[in-house]
């Protein structure tokens, strides 16, 4: 009875909707054609692996943040490691006070997982952040300001999405919002996490009419001619936690624009990437494409490893994948051509939808009847596709050979983890970027919500296939090592002797939410995808734990809780490719640090500890994002629609 009584709500209020005018949000949300500029090129090759090159605005961008924001961001940094009062080499010193020649170059990764990681990515960058005492005082604040690159996936996706358009707030601001704050289309409301995702309320009358606006607000897209899938609708209820314009008192209030009309690509106008100080921000996503290698998907994933992985940055939208390599303006999206440009197409929203789009893991040819019936009584012949995020190809006829899209009038991008490799990692392996160092933080689902290093194992194996384009250091083969060697449950670095002076294999430094603090805590980090929603007071729980996990390091024995020379530690990872360059030999506590945090195959360290805390697990689909979208089923059968 109930469920019939909200398809009658449900069509009365669609009826209504057909003879309303067009939302702002709507308007705010459709693309726009003109006239491109005058010697507008639609796209831009990138090179050959080993010859490739970026773009003249990120160069530019890198170039200016690195003379003008990263050599004090260093200096500062180094000051917080010092005051711990760990003696450091002094060629630790003399890389990050600039007096040597060689300076480090530093990117960070943030995973996806959706709530869970979107939290925890935030949680580490809170304690890399200068501007938190606490992280200042714990010896690693001031370390994400001395970042060149950020990327991120999925429910990295949405936290680095907020991140960037919300001008580089506080990680606290970020999750919570500002005391006090003007509500309006342009300002910050913070996460609206106490809103769940997929029914943001206990009323289903209230949930129906929200659904149907979220559907409403497509129609200016879908009548303007541009393809429209339910990735679109999934951006829409995204848009409402993770894009500039939404708050607690405006939540259901159609008046506001709800974060449409907010632009990747407007990110370069925000102050905050303006005055370079914000690592240059990266959206990842996987295509999904006729005529795709299933022998290359590995158990449990979806997307072929061979498959070219897309970039969305402030610039570029593309691929340095050797199968295309090449790229397209990120603020004219949705152009086919060099005479007729379409703008307004990146919404913010949109990118990170595409992200994490993983309705292409759901057999809905069957189950989705309903559904679609909904949304075209709004969008009549729509033909709405459910389980991609469609963006016009402006790579048709590029790379006809390799490039598996190149005859496909529209890209269909999908959840950037999908074919396993769940961590970013793959953007700041481009040997255009130069990067040294990277942090890759960890917030997969494998085993009951925590990491196993099954992402690190899938990027490891997809390098395998497309060497020499990227190089990577070796990590293990199984999630089974990761496990015996506890190399998920503290900070772990990879590569530290894989490197000479001539080579452009990176650093990496694993930091994974693989457990609880080793202070005995009971885990809060681990939270299912079921759960949409968070309390103010189970977001900062989380926060706090996370904080812990971020500062606590590998103790050299069991009866300690926390490394005091985990700052110094983090501080030689960081200057060792550096080091190397500048023809210095490991010393001192770096040469201790390295003994007890680099993996160097079967064994650890000459320290390490070899508690074998489980078997292997099979690797698992997509770190528990299967229950988010059940949750966003469940709000949608509120509608009487069958997604499962």
């Amino acid at each position: 009875m109930l469920q019939t009584m909200s398809i009658c709500l449900c069509f009365l209020s669609l009826s209504a909707g057909l003879v309303a005018a067009q939302s702002v949000a709507s308007q705010a949300y459709t693309p726009v054609a003109g006239v491109c500029p005058n010697g507008f090129t639609l796209v831009r090759m990138a090179g050959s692996p080993g010859h490739q090159s970026l773009s003249a605005s990120e160069a530019a961008y890198v170039q200016a943040r690195r003379s003008q924001v990263i050599p004090q961001a260093w200096k500062t940094y180094l000051a917080n490691v010092e005051a711990t009062k760990v003696a450091l080499p002094s060629y630790v010193s003399s890389i990050l006070n600039g007096s040597s020649c060689e300076t480090p170059s530093f990117g960070i990764a943030t995973s996806g997982g959706g709530y869970r990681a979107a939290i925890f990515g935030a949680g580490v960058l809170n304690a890399l952040d200068g501007r938190n005492v606490s992280s200042n005082s714990a010896g690693i604040g001031g370390l994400l300001q001395a970042a060149t690159y950020i990327a991120g996936l999925s429910g990295g996706s949405w936290f680095l999405t907020s991140l960037a358009q919300a001008n580089f707030p506080t990680m606290q601001e970020l999750v919570f919002g500002f005391p006090n704050p003007i509500v309006a289309n342009n300002s910050w409301g913070g996460w609206n996490a106490e809103y769940s995702i997929d029914a943001p309320s206990s009323n289903p009358v209230t949930v129906t009419e929200y659904l149907i606006n979220l559907i409403e607000e497509l129609e200016g897209k879908y009548r303007a001619g541009y393809p429209v899938t339910f990735a679109d609708f999934w951006s829409r209820t995204l848009a409402r936690h993770f894009v500039n314009g939404t708050f607690s008192s405006n939540f259901f209030d159609e008046s506001y624009t709800h974060g449409a009309g907010i632009l990747w690509s407007s990110v370069a106008e925000t102050e905050s990437f303006a005055s370079y100080a914000i690592p240059f921000p990266i959206i990842v996503s996987d295509l999904s494409a006729p005529g795709e290698n299933t022998s290359n998907i590995v158990s449990g994933d979806y997307i072929p490893t061979s498959n070219p992985i897309f970039e969305f940055n402030v610039f570029e939208m593309g691929s340095f994948d050797p199968m295309l390599s090449a790229f397209a303006p990120t603020k004219y999206l949705g152009t086919t051509n060099n005479s007729v440009c379409v703008t307004n197409y990146d919404q913010s929203s949109l990118v990170a939808g595409s992200s994490s789009e993983l309705f292409n893991t759901f057999n809905l040819t069957s189950t989705l009847g309903d559904a679609l019936t909904l949304l075209n009584s709004l969008l009549p012949d729509s033909g709405i596709e459910h389980d991609v995020a469609s963006w016009p190809n402006p790579f048709y006829g590029i790379a006809p050979e390799t490039f598996l899209s190149s005859n496909q009038m529209v890209l269909k991008l999908v959840d950037g983890g999908e074919d396993g490799e769940n961590i970013p990692v793959q953007p700041l392996l481009v040997k255009a970027r130069g990067l040294d160092t990277i942090l890759a933080i960890d917030a997969s689902g494998d085993v009951h919500n925590f990491a196993n290093g099954s992402a690190l194992i899938a990027t490891q194996d997809r390098i395998t296939l497309l060497s020499p384009a990227y190089s990577f250091p070796p990590v293990p083969t199984s999630p089974g090592e990761f496990i015996a060697q506890n190399l998920s449950t503290r900070p772990t670095f990879f590569g530290c002797n894989t490197a000479s002076a001539s080579d452009t294999t990176p650093l990496l430094i694993y930091l994974a939410n693989g457990g609880p603090p080793h202070n005995g805590q009971t885990p809060v980090t681990n939270i299912s995808t079921f759960q949409l929603s968070s309390s103010s007071s189970t977001t900062q729980a989380m926060l706090d734990q996370i904080f812990m996990i971020a500062t606590q390091g590998y103790p050299a024995n069991s009866s300690m809780t926390t490394d005091p020379e985990w700052p110094a530690c983090l501080a030689c990872a960081i200057v060792d490719r550096a080091r190397e360059r500048a023809g210095e030999t490991r010393s001192g506590v770096c040469e201790s640090c390295f003994a007890r945090y680099c993996w160097s195959g079967s064994t650890l360290g000459i320290n390490a500890t070899q508690d074998v805390i489980g078997q292997a697990i099979v690797h698992s689909f997509h770190r528990g994002w299967f229950s988010t979208l059940v949750g966003m089923a469940v709000g949608l059968c509120i509608l009487g629609i069958d997604l499962i």
